[in-house]
């Protein structure tokens, strides 16, 4: 015999599962005018809380009622962006948590600059 604690915990979970899929983590992809792909990628946290159990009826009555309650929460938070262009994939952060994380973002762009302009000159 089902309880109904069990029947909160299926309806809130089945919400859940509605809310949340693929891509809500990994959205669709969008091509620009020159190429690019980017794809937005997120990060996602729930929290779940059901409970409940049986409430006696007055002193005069033994019958026993069931009373309880569920909740959930999901939060989304984008975390950056994958770019694809001529074949190379890059992360690019949605926010930097510090300067270095921009400067260490940088550097493959930056070396890639240097390599193209020393071809340059040896032409």
């Amino acid at each position: 015999m089902e309880q109904p604690i069990e029947g909160l915990m299926k309806t809130t979970l089945e919400n859940i599962k509605d809310m949340i899929d693929v891509n809500t983590v990994i959205g669709d992809p969008v091509e620009t005018s020159d190429g690019t792909i980017i794809i937005p990628i997120s990060k996602l946290g729930f929290a779940f809380l059901s409970g409940g159990g049986d409430v006696l009826g007055n002193n005069e009555d033994t019958s026993k009622s069931f009373a309880g309650g569920s909740g959930a929460g999901v939060t989304v938070n984008p975390i950056g962006f994958l770019s694809i262009t001529n074949g190379q994939i890059r992360m690019i952060p949605a926010n930097y948590n510090n300067p270095l994380d921009r400067i260490i973002d940088m550097l493959p762009r930056l070396i890639d600059k240097i390599e193209n302009r020393k071809r340059k000159d040896e032409i």
